[in-house]
């Protein structure tokens, strides 16, 4: 099936701002409440929510087989369910009606005063229900700039590292969309020299720069994914902020690996941009030596070109950029993740989020994380109200922005933007 939508010529009859992330070619998906407090299923164009749900009742979708109340859930779960047929033919009909030239919605007042929204004037939700949540270890430099810190710097990546795409479980209950305010986390950390460890507030809490995945329904139980077919179960992408409790991690970690350093919050970006949006912008990714086994092997491009950005802001402060990454610097792409993470028969849900691990580029203003940026704390970094940030600090604001760019169109994710918030206290 052609990917109308990815037509660079293509124009809508909506006003897209330039530079905006969401042209017509982009049709991401997501799901937003109304101000009549109506939960639906949408997609962006410029500065404009779509509500799916109203068009799919004003038989917009005619033509394409979906249940009738495919838009009209609170989770994309079921839509994901339906395979990249129904997904490409949906994102086709929707470039189709906000086509500059198709009269059909752009003249019709009365629908379009029921379909289409000013992004202020709605609430962003989580976008699909996660059931399960992966987050790999896939950036080689980030690996390595972790292991020149704790290990020894003359080995830095662990005999595994090569040769695996390594990752853990992490847990999907406190993944927040982008708004939703963290706390700080209560948890044990060792101080140095001491041998008993305290309870207190974590002092060292971190951003992790990374992107994730969206799966559909992939296996049965049992069953693995060729590496030939993974990225036919990929949805598409959104950004991730895996946030990080370095302190507590430190304590922790050993013998089993991120526990509650690592899942009091991970916050995404709500808007879903599918690979087909994302084609355009393949590229390869680095080389792999030694050779990966066979059933990881790939060849072609299999990576993405994708601008990534972390800004923090102090509270009443202009925002300080402090990393610019990119994607395509990830050593293990996401296709060899699914593929590894299914070759012991592991099931794979719709809704199912795989983390990238914290992506970190060649060059110290790419890090992916303050722990690397200010080295372990040795380093600070000075924001632009001449602060200095060696972690995150209570009501800091830190925001991830992620984009692709040619010279035709710029496809982008839009942003995940948190504030950290003091402790819980109970009332």
């Amino acid at each position: 099936m052609p990917l109308n939508t990815n037509n660079p010529k293509r124009k809508s009859w909506l006003t897209v701002p330039k530079d905006s992330d969401f042209p017509i070619q982009n049709i991401p998906f997501g799901v937003f409440l109304t101000k009549e407090d109506v939960i639906t299923i949408g997609t962006r164009i410029g500065d404009y929510a779509i509500d799916l749900g109203a068009l799919q009742q004003l038989n917009y979708f005619d033509g394409i087989d979906l249940t009738d109340d495919m838009f009209m859930q609170d989770t994309l779960n079921d839509f994901i369910s339906d395979g990249k047929k129904t997904w490409r033919q949906v994102r086709n009909r929707i470039s189709d009606i906000f086509e500059q030239n198709n009269p059909t919605l752009r003249d019709n007042q009365e629908h379009r005063d029921i379909v289409i929204f000013k992004m202020e004037d709605v609430e962003m939700q989580l976008p699909v229900l996660i059931g399960d949540y992966t987050d790999f270890y896939s950036s080689k430099e980030h690996a390595t700039n972790v292991g020149k810190m704790f290990r020894d710097p003359a080995n830095a990546l662990l005999p595994n590292w090569l040769h695996i795409p390594v990752g853990y479980h992490g847990r999907s209950s406190t993944i927040v969309p982008s708004g939703i305010p963290v706390h700080r986390p209560m948890g044990q950390t060792l101080p140095n020299g001491e041998s008993t460890p305290v309870f207190g507030p974590s002092r060292s809490i971190d951003f992790e720069l990374e992107t994730a995945f969206i799966t559909t329904d992939a296996n049965i139980m049992g069953e693995n994914i060729p590496i030939s077919e993974a990225e036919d179960y990929i949805f598409g992408m959104v950004l991730l902020n895996d946030w990080s409790a370095r302190d507590m991690q430190k304590w922790e970690y050993v013998p089993l690996g991120p526990f509650l350093a690592k899942n009091f919050a991970s916050s995404i970006s709500p808007w879903i941009v599918t690979m087909d949006a994302l084609e355009p912008f393949r590229c390869k990714g680095p080389n792999q030596e030694p050779m990966p086994l066979p059933y990881l092997q790939q060849k072609g491009k299999n990576a993405f070109d994708i601008n990534l950005e972390v800004y923090i802001e102090p509270e009443n402060v202009e925002p300080s950029l402090v990393s610019k990454s990119n994607f395509k610097y990830m050593y293990w792409s996401m296709s060899q993740q699914l593929a590894h993470h299914t070759s012991n028969g592991c099931r794979i849900n719709s809704g199912d989020m795989m983390g990238s691990g914290t992506i970190s580029g060649p060059t110290p203003d790419s890090f992916g994380s303050m722990l690397e940026l200010t080295w372990g704390g040795k380093n600070p970094i000075k924001m632009n109200d001449g602060s200095e940030r060696k972690f995150i600090n209570d009501n800091d604001t830190v925001t991830m922005k992620g984009f692709c760019k040619n010279s035709s169109v710029r496809i982008g994710f839009g942003e995940v933007s948190n504030k950290l918030l003091p402790p819980f206290v109970r009332k």
